[in-house]
């Protein structure tokens, strides 16, 4: 079996290589666990009400805040299996 961390550069990979893009609400998903896995709790201000993406993907990390980093590169590396 590779190792988780294997298997997330590889998801990442494929990620960039799925059938059809996800719906916005899979890709903050996606976003948020490959935030937390490869750069921990999201931190700083939250974005204003006139950056709708940037509050979108900064909510998005939040959600996810306090999960271990070998949990969101799990989590990550399943969402792209299921999607493929």
């Amino acid at each position: 079996m590779a190792s988780l961390k294997s298997q997330f550069d590889k998801a990442v990979t494929d990620s960039k290589k799925l059938p059809e893009k996800p719906d916005n609400a899979t890709l903050l998903k996606i976003y948020a666990l490959y935030k937390q896995a490869s750069e921990g709790d999201v931190d700083g201000k939250r974005p204003g009400m006139t950056d709708f993406v940037g509050r979108a993907k900064y909510d998005a990390w939040a959600a996810v805040k306090g999960k271990a980093k070998n949990d969101a590169m799990q989590e990550y590396v399943d969402l792209i299996e299921s999607l493929k």
